[in-house]
């Protein structure tokens, strides 16, 4: 095995560098494989059954793990996961779980139910600042937190409603740091601040959409020493037509160009602006301080037709004003939206169906963990394919390899 180097970068994080929050390599160094550590998060997430009476045939973390393996092929359904560990159980024996067969679909309800969801999301959080210190570890990069709700769409409350979690993403290290869940009657408004006092934001970037243009949350993040860029829309209606009308008169600080770029079969040129909003935001003591205003115009032409279509948008942030490629900030922000995406298309959240907010916030919690290996294993571009199709189940075996260098191997199922 090749010796593993210690934690570096891709670019260079410069003042004056064209991306100066950049992604980091996966280049630390990791005493214990990766499926040692998901068994350790397994047994570390409290048994809610009376263990010292009744007939106890498996143990919680053997179907947590069930869970995982299963979620990770794309079983949908409580069915599927048990068909998926009868298809596979002799190479669930070799790694030391499912000693006692396959649990039934009434067993597996009871645990998605029945598990402390808080306690739960708790023990993500602790499993993933592990990986998180250790990739980030003394690069010096500055980092780029993501804020963004996701809803629940395969369950519905009492109310009617989706139930959302509210989760912090790392940018650079493309990790979901913790989740807080919005209560019944109430929204992402009074989720963030909870989420925000979870992890630790002093000297980082705090991104998010216009929902938490909120005085208390921006109250939060300058108490904890971070830095913000929240998009700035008519929910904040005097200060974003205020904005709005004062920046037409004036001359930006300074003013860069993206593009143009072809994707998707678009061409998309990108136009940032950026003003000091010294004389430009009145109420400054209601946002506990000064702010700068960052206007982002997308210009895009659709290479099929033709057609020009234009786009502006405006960001607050307490970052300085003459801070280089402000922009960039505003682009990170769409990752948490990738990681969204990914959770409906590669492990389809929104298709499985839960009847308590409990059991599908621990769905949701699992499939996080799981979606942070799969993100990891894609970074690496380890040459291994996912494949996939109803009815043909698969199993994922790891290899006892430093984390770094993973090897994942699919066996399909006959």
């Amino acid at each position: 095995m090749n010796k593993i180097k210690p934690l570096d970068q891709k670019d260079s994080i410069g003042a004056d560098a064209l991306n100066h929050a950049v992604k980091v390599q996966n280049n630390f160094k990791s005493g214990c494989s990766i499926l040692d550590r998901l068994m350790d998060f397994a047994a570390s997430v409290p048994d809610f059954r009376r263990t010292d009476k009744g007939n106890i045939r498996h143990r919680l973390e053997d179907i947590i793990m069930l869970m995982f393996f299963a979620r990770a092929s794309k079983c949908v359904g409580r069915a599927e996961i048990i068909e998926f560990g009868k298809h596979n159980l002799n190479k669930l024996r070799k790694i030391g779980i499912l000693k006692n067969g396959v649990p039934s679909e009434p067993t597996l309800c009871r645990i998605e139910n029945g598990i402390n969801d808080l306690e739960l999301a708790d023990r993500m959080q602790e499993f993933a600042q592990k990986y998180h210190r250790e990739m980030l570890g003394e690069s010096g990069i500055r980092e780029i937190i993501c804020i963004d709700g996701k809803a629940q769409r395969g369950t519905v409350q009492d109310n009617g409603r989706n139930p959302d979690i509210v989760s912090a993403y790392s940018f650079n290290t493309g990790i979901v740091l913790a989740t807080e869940a919005c209560r019944e009657k109430s929204n992402e408004i009074t989720a963030v601040p909870l989420l925000l006092d979870k992890i630790d934001i002093s000297g980082k970037v705090v991104t998010a959409d216009a929902m938490s243009m909120q005085k208390e949350i921006i109250d939060t993040i300058r108490r904890k020493r971070g830095d913000f860029l929240i998009e700035l829309k008519a929910n904040q209606r005097t200060l974003r037509y205020g904005v709005e009308d004062s920046i037409k008169a004036l001359t930006p600080v300074y003013s860069y160009t993206v593009g143009p770029e072809l994707g998707h079969g678009r061409i998309e040129t990108r136009i940032y602006r950026i003003y000091d909003g010294l004389e430009i935001i009145a109420d400054k003591q209601k946002w506990g301080g000064n702010m700068t205003i960052v206007e982002y115009e997308a210009r895009t032409v659709r290479k099929s037709t033709g057609v020009l279509t234009s786009e502006k948008r405006l960001y607050v942030s307490s970052l300085a004003s003459d801070t280089p490629t402000l922009g960039h900030f505003v682009r990170s922000h769409w990752s948490i939206e990738s990681m969204h995406w990914g959770l409906d298309v590669n492990l389809l959240q929104d298709g499985i169906r839960r009847k308590s907010p409990r059991g599908a916030r621990n769905l949701d919690t699992i499939q996080r963990t799981r979606l942070f290996h799969l993100r990891q294993k894609k970074r690496d571009s380890y040459p291994y394919p996912v494949h996939y199709e109803p009815g043909n189940f698969t199993m994922m075996y790891i290899r006892d390899l430093s984390f770094c260098q993973i090897e994942i191997f699919f066996i399909f199922g006959s």
